[in-house]
């Protein structure tokens, strides 16, 4: 283990994981807005470099160029509050969101609980977010604009359906969050999986994914902006082999594999109880399936995926790119490895043929 990730599971994460009483929610939103502090000068820039290290394993997929190939998943800066410091922290890329056209609440809190034994997170933020327009002007402040790394990494934005909206007003609802970001994304990722959304999961069917996907990949604001669908891992192969159809048929650029899971499986004994939360489980205990999802993909479709669900190691990145995966995302992974995961990440990167 490096020195900056012994100090972080050793030093940090134990402070961070006592602060507020352990509410972890409040824990995500002061350490957002302490990166958010610190990325906003040159020397905080330059201290979180130290701090990450240079990204690794630079290559092109759909189009776009990544300096590296590990990347912070949609959720962990939902607003785009820390956007400067995922560069410097080490990130080759990062997927802000998801955010929905219409700016909400969430769920009731708390909604957000750690399983620190099984290394994992149960989540029902329920979309929780500023709204689109809110992250597209905190991008324009700060110069982004499609395909001109201002902030010196690719940028995907999530988008999702605004919990009020009926499911069957969801192609507006998701067109008019894609008129919003479009013009700041390096790419769009289309979240039809999250399980904390009524009635989301249900667009993952044929016939709802294939018209929001023509919808999407059709809309004036989308030419020449790669498009990737998120999908859940507990669907079937069945189900997945549709879930390709339709991507193919729609000109989708590529897949984000995987979402959290409603399975409790490969959770310690200690911590079921805890676990029957409701919600989405991320972490340790989906190391095994989004691993096997993403290898399901990679050999029935030519279509690049990116590799995300229990990445809490070096190893655990490396398994991914070997299944097929050619990026990888963190969420939970950092919030039990810190930066000394990416830092682990990029040197294994460096080493690949």
């Amino acid at each position: 283990m490096s020195l900056v990730g012994a100090g972080y599971t050793r030093l940090a994460r134990p402070v961070l994981f006592r602060r507020h009483g352990g509410d972890a929610e409040r824990v995500h939103e002061e350490t957002l807005r302490l990166l958010e502090l610190v990325a906003s000068t040159p020397p905080g820039r330059k201290l979180l470099r130290v701090v990450g290290g240079a990204p690794a394993g630079p290559v092109t997929v759909a189009g776009i160029a990544f300096p590296g190939r590990v990347g912070v998943a949609a959720g962990l800066d939902k607003n785009g509050r820390a956007a400067r410091a995922w560069g410097p922290l080490g990130f080759g890329f990062a997927e802000l969101g998801t955010v929905t056209a219409q700016a909400q609440p969430g769920n009731d809190r708390p909604r957000l609980f750690r399983l620190p034994a099984s290394r994992g997170i149960v989540n029902r933020m329920g979309f929780n977010n500023d709204g689109a327009a809110a992250l597209a002007g905190r991008l324009d402040r700060l110069g982004v604009r499609r395909g001109n790394a201002a902030l010196g990494l690719p940028l995907g934005i999530s988008i999702g359906k605004t919990k009020v909206v009926p499911v069957e007003d969801a192609v507006p609802d998701y067109l008019a969050a894609l008129d919003l970001v479009a013009p700041y994304a390096d790419y769009l990722a289309v979240n039809v999986s999250s399980p904390n959304t009524p009635g989301l999961r249900g667009l993952q069917d044929r016939a709802a994914l294939a018209g929001l996907l023509t919808a999407l990949h059709t809309a004036p604001a989308a030419a020449g902006l790669p498009i990737f669908v998120k999908i859940a891992p507990d669907l079937t192969d069945a189900a997945l082999d549709e879930v390709l159809a339709v991507c193919t048929d729609t000109g989708v650029a590529g897949l984000v594999a995987t979402n959290t899971t409603l399975a409790r499986e490969h959770v310690r004994y200690a911590e079921l109880a805890l676990a029957r939360e409701a919600g989405g489980l991320s972490g340790a205990p989906l190391t095994r399936r989004a691993r096997e999802v993403v290898g399901y993909l990679t050999a029935h479709t030519d279509l690049p995926v990116m590799g995300v669900g229990g990445v809490l190691t070096a190893a655990d990145a490396a398994a991914l790119f070997d299944a097929g995966a050619a990026l990888v995302q963190l969420y939970t992974g950092f919030i039990y490895a810190g930066p000394g995961l990416v830092r682990a990440i990029n040197q294994h990167a460096r080493r690949r043929p």
